[in-house]
């Protein structure tokens, strides 16, 4: 942990210098948008909540043993809050060759826009949510937070959900016929030989994929203030068992991914949880394109600290 500082209105990953988009290794995305909630309010506010509790992790990864940002640079985006901006955001940001965007938001309605601006071509989604977001409407809005997999699947992409406990009969009846679709609900990850498989699963993975993390897709225990949570869920060690299985051995393409309906509150729990989860986004992909091989003139290289 380090000394709190001057708040500077520019908006920073743990407190590091910003870079411009094309010199950047890591670009977050801050989409504060949270019209098309139906639960809790307040997910507009997350980007920057989460960004301000960053400042309190480590740079250290004690699980990969090295501190990823002394190899890395990152440019934190403009806040976009407008619905029809999201696409042509996410396009101007992507400025370099080999660049991971992380978008955080917002509610998920957001995802198809993201993907729409990052994806060429259809790609496989890691979807980890609580809700099956598979309606064409909810609540008469066709782009509501219910919707997101709905377009994902109608722009061609292959999804695979993970960590679904609360479901619409028709969503369960879409499940089992669209080929589209792989389903490990949260009742039967509680099996061991199905989280073995759904792990094995990810490793098999190829081609381009985008990682999409509802918030509420963890325990409550865990993360206790989203728009819509249930009982059940994810935990931190499934999530970074997933990282290591997508990230360092696969021979996928990952894009980008998103963290969305996070609410922030007051204990700060939720956020410093979505907060470290991006971390690890970021440090497992790192290791995936060998920045520890390279020379320390990463962010971290750039300030003082103790």
């Amino acid at each position: 942990m380090r000394d709190k500082k001057e708040k500077n209105s520019e908006a920073h990953y743990q407190e590091l210098p910003n870079v411009a988009a094309s010199e950047a290794d890591i670009i977050i995305q801050r989409v504060a948008f949270g019209g098309a909630v139906s639960g809790e309010s307040g997910t507009e506010n997350a980007p920057d909540a989460i960004l301000e509790i960053s400042e309190q992790l480590e740079y250290y990864d004690e699980d990969l043993e090295w501190s990823p940002m002394k190899y890395m640079s990152v440019c934190v985006s403009d806040s976009v809050s407008e619905y029809s901006a999201i696409t042509p955001s996410t396009k101007a940001l992507l400025q370099g060759e080999q660049q991971l965007l992380i978008s955080l938001g917002g509610d998920h309605s957001i995802t198809p826009q993201i993907t729409r601006g990052l994806l060429s071509a259809p790609a496989t989604i890691v979807f980890l949510d609580a809700h099956a977001d598979l309606r064409e409407s909810y609540m008469g809005d066709p782009y509501s937070h219910a919707t997101p997999l709905h377009h994902l699947l109608s722009d061609g992409h292959r999804v695979i959900m993970i960590g679904i406990r609360s479901i619409y009969e028709n969503e369960a009846a879409r499940i089992k016929e669209d080929e589209n679709i792989e389903f490990y609900g949260d009742r039967m990850l509680r099996d061991a030989a199905v989280k073995k498989r759904l792990l094995e699963r990810i490793a098999t993975l190829e081609g381009d994929v985008y990682l999409s993390i509802d918030m509420d897709a963890f325990n409550p225990a865990y993360v206790p203030s989203v728009g819509t949570p249930q009982p059940g869920g994810l935990d931190y060690y499934f999530a970074t068992d997933i990282f290591e299985k997508l990230f360092l051995e696969s021979n996928a393409t990952v894009l980008g991914a998103d963290l969305v309906e996070l609410i922030p509150e007051v204990s700060t729990v939720s956020q410093t949880f979505t907060a470290k989860i991006l971390q690890k986004i970021i440090s497992y992909w790192g290791k995936s394109q060998g920045y520890e091989s390279r020379e320390m003139q990463g962010a971290q290289m750039l300030v003082e600290y103790d």
